[in-house]
């Protein structure tokens, strides 16, 4: 199983830097505004805990304890990834203009790292602490692009634009927020189900 997340590893890995040269073969790029986008941020995470698991698996090494609810929030990442790709942005212009690279990264891994979670992750169970983890990164996200609206102007994503009002961003923001808790809250659940481990809980 190794095998199979370091090829998809190499597989997201070469559609995010197909993606940062298609983009700029067709205009200036700016490595914040690229690297801005959750979706790229997201990928790139998941990818490295992936490969985290990978090498450690390969070598026989168990897991460290901060792993699997490190495992937990990226797989919360790319589960809000896919869904508000598909929901919300799917179809609108801008984004990943590579259509192979633009499913990778919105669809096929997203799909995977959820089957990976499921069915190749050992795991313990976790706490519903866990959700403070899941929450943190995206909430600082989110400020920071919040600040950068108002002030340079650049958004990754149309709904969080204040020339839309702040109104309409709050909403979105909640909205947002409450995906996150409720995937987390999936994620963290579906290590409980019988078929899981029964290790003492974790992420205390």
């Amino acid at each position: 199983m190794a095998v199979v997340r370091l090829v998809v590893v190499v597989v997201v890995a070469t559609a995010v830097i197909s993606t940062f040269f298609d983009t700029a073969s067709r205009a200036t790029v700016n490595p914040f505004n690229f690297f801005g986008y959750f979706t790229m941020q997201s990928n790139i995470m998941a990818s490295a805990v992936l490969l985290l698991a990978a090498v450690l698996q390969s070598r026989g090494v168990g897991a460290p304890g901060w792993l699997v609810p490190l495992q937990a929030a990226t797989t919360t990442f790319m589960l809000v990834v896919g869904v508000v790709y598909n929901l919300l942005l799917a179809g609108l212009a801008g984004g990943v203009e590579l259509p192979w690279a633009n499913w990778v990264l919105h669809v096929g891994f997203p799909v995977y790292v959820l089957l990976d979670w499921l069915l190749l992750t050992p795991r313990t169970r976790l706490s519903f602490r866990v959700l403070r983890l899941v929450l943190a990164y995206p909430l600082v996200w989110l400020l920071v692009v919040l600040v950068r609206g108002a002030t340079d102007g650049w958004v990754p994503y149309p709904f969080l634009d204040p020339a839309s009002g702040y109104g309409s961003v709050l909403l979105h923001v909640l909205g947002i927020a409450a995906g996150f808790a409720l995937f987390g809250a999936l994620v963290v659940l579906s290590s409980r189900l019988p078929v899981m481990s029964r290790a003492p809980t974790a992420g205390r």
